[in-house]
């Protein structure tokens, strides 16, 4: 099976689906993974945004640090055996300023590199701005005609999905990763800023919870929870 999954940030892959991933690649589908947005710059101080022409330091300071981020991705997806990452460069939690054609482009192009049976990506109603455009984009950008994707599935991002009211993640496609668990964990504590302390929902412990929570209402100890969006039958 060929495997894509559209993520808007680094690290919504491994908090959504990261069990998944592991559970493919173990069974070697080929997996290639997107990141939308840069996953940073979202985090500037309000004062920089009043800044008409961004000082070379500060633009200096936030390539590094997208450059860590990139590279801790690197790490989660070496630790999954995912061979293909690839970035791109839209405006963290800015994609809404974005002409959604140009999303749309992108990831056109990437489906028809990847030719997925399946694509993953974030969910329609989730807090952060750019994931709701992914799924716009994606949505788009699988139209049945050309290369069909056989079948779309939208994930949950803890701090994201959970913290949009009203709480609209409907889940009716579940994954046993029982064996994953610990693989999903470390490769999220790979992403050494962003990973927090329990209880925030972004913390190991939680990560546990969630996967258990999900696996009692499948029928297993620990599980992903995706809602199916579309299914073609050929």
């Amino acid at each position: 099976m060929n495997v894509l999954i559209i993520a808007a940030h680094p690290d919504d892959e491994i908090l959504g689906m990261g069990g998944t991933i592991a559970k493919h690649t173990s069974q070697h589908d080929n997996v290639t993974i997107i990141y939308m947005a840069t996953g940073i710059t979202a985090r500037r101080k309000s004062a920089e945004y009043k800044i008409k022409s961004i000082p070379k330091k500060i633009q200096e300071k936030w390539q590094q640090e997208i450059e860590k981020l990139q590279q801790d991705a690197r790490k989660s997806a070496k630790l999954l055996k995912v061979k293909t990452v690839k970035f791109f460069d839209f405006p963290d939690n800015e994609m809404d300023g974005i002409q959604l054609l140009k999303v749309v482009k992108v990831i056109e192009k990437e489906i028809k590199i990847a030719k997925p049976d399946r694509i993953y990506t974030n969910h329609y109603s989730d807090l952060n701005v750019d994931h709701k455009v992914v799924y716009n984009a994606t949505l788009t950008a699988c139209r049945p005609s050309g290369y069909p994707v056989k079948e779309i599935l939208s994930f949950e991002v803890l701090s994201s999905t959970e913290w949009s009211y009203p709480y609209n993640f409907n889940p009716n496609y579940f994954i046993n990763i029982e064996k994953y668990i610990e693989k999903k964990i470390n490769a999220m504590e790979l992403f050494v800023n962003e990973i927090r302390k329990f209880p925030h929902p972004r913390s190991s412990k939680n990560i546990r919870h969630v996967a258990g929570r999900w696996g009692s209402v499948s029928g297993f100890k620990a599980a992903e929870a995706f809602e199916l969006i579309r299914h073609i039958d050929k």
